[in-house]
């Protein structure tokens, strides 16, 4: 029997596809008074897979327009109690369900004190909604496993979306078009041979870099959370500091080949981690060199992750089951966790 965790992250081609075609004024009209009024920095509101999202979109904002995005720790506000000075920046909060208290607080104080506060949400009628000045609909559709797949997924879109036009890109605003097909080969690639390195394994690092840490952020809490299975994710860059001491022989890592400056560094990791005798798995797309997970062929620098973690939600799903597990009901998780 299919898992449903496995159904709706092959549903998010179709869910994404629908949220492209909605929405347009809307976020034109965002990206236009964003242009008109730049703001002075950025910051992001989230929590677990949410704030991976806001990891990918701190790069765009960063790499496409300049803007410095920073995290913004919510206990800041509901438990420090701070006077953050905002005023002309841009809040970002990333929910599926925009009801967690440590997610409202942040957004309604930033909207107090003068920040431009978007919520990216698939609840459009939550608390969060209630508290930021626009809201942008992931239009996920009802999620019924507790492991986000196609809300995490449409959250990177409408950040890309965002960015597009706010950038006024044209080359990016095309391929989003082409974003939900190539996503349909994403879901359907075979990552077979790492369910069998990985089935047994109880610890081990996933590695991206730039616009991939995000995705690496978010490959590791899905091994946590529906393999229990210690994955640590980081920079391939920082990996090479103190937690290269961790690698020996067999030890696992998934390892995330941009398709953008940052391959090179990726793959001269990869290529020394295995003369470690380390076990490497390398996700990549057609001509990567060393690549044993399969991508799809390159779309666009800002929408290869996308593509990469549309291809490693349907793996993992397997792996779940093949270690014995339930991927729609992890053990002591629920699908909406409330926080201060």
């Amino acid at each position: 029997m299919t898992s449903i965790m496995l159904e709706e992250a092959r549903e998010a081609p179709a869910r994404i596809a629908d949220l492209l075609a909605a929405d347009a004024e809307l976020v034109r009209d965002l990206a236009a008074r964003l242009r008109a009024d730049r703001p002075r920095f950025a910051v992001t509101i989230a929590r677990g897979s949410s704030d991976h999202a806001a990891t990918y979109a701190a790069y765009l904002l960063g790499s496409r327009l300049g803007v410095v995005t920073a995290s913004l720790p919510p206990s800041l506000e509901t438990l420090g109690h701070s006077d953050l000075d905002l005023k002309g920046s841009l809040a970002i909060a990333v929910s599926q369900s925009g009801r967690s208290p440590d997610l409202v607080t942040p957004v309604r104080r930033a909207r107090e004190r003068g920040a431009l506060t978007v919520a990216i949400l698939n609840a459009t009628d939550s608390p969060a909604a209630q508290a930021a000045e626009v809201v942008l609909d992931q239009h996920a559709g009802r999620e019924r496993a507790v492991a986000a797949t196609k809300s995490y997924i449409a959250s990177l879109v409408v950040a890309a979306r965002l960015v597009a036009e706010w950038a006024e890109d044209v080359e990016l605003k095309a391929a989003l078009q082409r974003l939900p097909e190539a996503l349909e080969g994403a879901v359907r690639c075979d990552w077979s041979p790492a369910v069998e390195v990985l089935a047994k394994a109880d610890r081990m690092m996933v590695a991206g870099r730039g616009l991939n840490l995000g995705v690496a952020q978010e490959s590791a809490l899905k091994f946590k959370e529906t393999c229990i299975l210690q994955a640590e994710a980081m920079s391939a860059a920082e990996i090479m500091h103190g937690p290269k001491a961790l690698v020996e022989a067999g030890y696992p890592v998934l390892a995330y080949a941009p398709n953008d400056g940052g391959r090179d560094s990726v793959l001269k990791m990869a290529a020394e981690f295995r003369g470690l005798g380390a076990n490497v798995l390398l996700a990549g797309a057609p001509g990567v060199e060393g690549a044993t997970l399969p991508l799809p062929p390159p779309l666009h620098p800002a929408l290869d992750p996308i593509l990469a973690i549309g291809a490693f939600y349907p793996f993992v799903a397997a792996l779940s089951e093949a270690r014995g597990l339930s991927p729609d009901a992890p053990r002591n998780l629920s699908k909406v966790t409330e926080t201060v």
